[in-house]
């Protein structure tokens, strides 16, 4: 069994979300994270999804303001032993779920092309044309909530 939890920032689950980000999405593509981009992180909404029986970060995410209408999904990643549980989709709906309880009406994200699906089935749509941030190519998405 699985939960969705909210993360606070600078907490040793902050630390593992860290972690967690860095192994499933950086760490493949040859990238580091900088500890100095931790303090642009503070305002920021974290979410993590644990593993009830033994209390493991499974998955994480987050929610980076960007106006009063608007908030940007980043870094979305689930543990490889848990990809294709659910745990992605349960952690979106969840942060859908905050995001509307917090004010927000729109939604979005840049997603590496292969997950596009994966978000058009959760109601995001592909907006404007197809880019290259840090030598990766993404599509924006966004979704009204």
């Amino acid at each position: 069994m699985k939960k969705m939890i909210d993360i606070e920032f600078g907490s040793h689950r902050y630390d593992e979300l860290v972690e967690l980000r860095y192994k499933v999405l950086l760490e493949p593509l040859g990238l580091k994270f900088l500890d100095s981009h931790r303090s642009q992180e503070a305002g920021y909404l974290h979410i993590g999804c644990i593993e009830n029986l033994d209390d493991k970060l499974v998955g994480g995410l987050m929610m980076v303001p960007l106006d009063d209408k608007t908030i940007r999904l980043m870094q979305v990643a689930v543990d490889g032993k848990y990809q294709g549980e659910g745990v992605g989709r349960k952690m979106i709906e969840y942060a859908l779920h905050r995001a509307h309880e917090a004010g927000y009406s729109v939604v979005i994200m840049h997603a590496m092309l292969n997950v596009i699906g994966f978000y058009e089935k959760l109601g995001f749509k592909q907006q404007g044309d197809i880019f290259e941030e840090g030598g990766v190519t993404f599509a924006k998405m966004v979704k009204k909530i």
